[in-house]
């Protein structure tokens, strides 16, 4: 956090001088301290979240390769003549730790075309599928490997 400050500091002079980053980081150390002592932040929980940034980049490299793959896999049940589609409503459960777990997994199964999440109740998922192939592997997918790799 203290590195983020100082970088914002220089970035918003527009310029780099002595001064500017001698004031810079006096600056910087300031604010580090201040959200240490006031807004219960700590070196140890930003190397947590550090530690879990990749994680988080994983997560999104992820979520955006199933996104295009579920648009092929889509647009193939849509313009494919004579295949008949079978929606179907699949419900599992997901014991997450946390809530944030629960919402990322529900809006990136949301996010990925044909299918919806239709409520998440507790630890219950109740996901809507265009067809029966898209529901296949959803409570094992890579998602949900991810996000218990975030929790730990």
């Amino acid at each position: 956090m203290y590195v983020l400050f100082f970088l914002l500091w220089i970035i918003f002079n527009g310029r780099v001088t002595t001064e500017i980053v001698l004031f810079g980081l006096a600056i910087a150390a300031v604010l580090y301290w201040f959200i240490c002592k006031f807004m219960d932040f700590s070196p140890r929980r930003e190397l947590a979240y550090l530690r879990k940034g990749g994680y988080l980049l994983q997560y999104l490299y992820h979520l955006v390769k199933e996104i295009i793959m579920a648009n092929f896999a889509t647009m193939k049940l849509v313009c494919a003549a004579g295949r008949v589609v079978e929606p179907v409503l699949i419900e599992f459960e997901m014991h997450f730790k946390s809530d944030t777990s629960r919402f990322l997994l529900a809006n990136s199964i949301t996010l990925t075309p044909g299918t919806i999440t239709v409520a998440v109740e507790g630890d219950r998922f109740i996901v809507h599928c265009l067809d029966k192939t898209l529901a296949e592997g959803i409570e094992s997918s890579v998602f949900v490997q991810l996000l218990e790799k975030i929790e730990a």
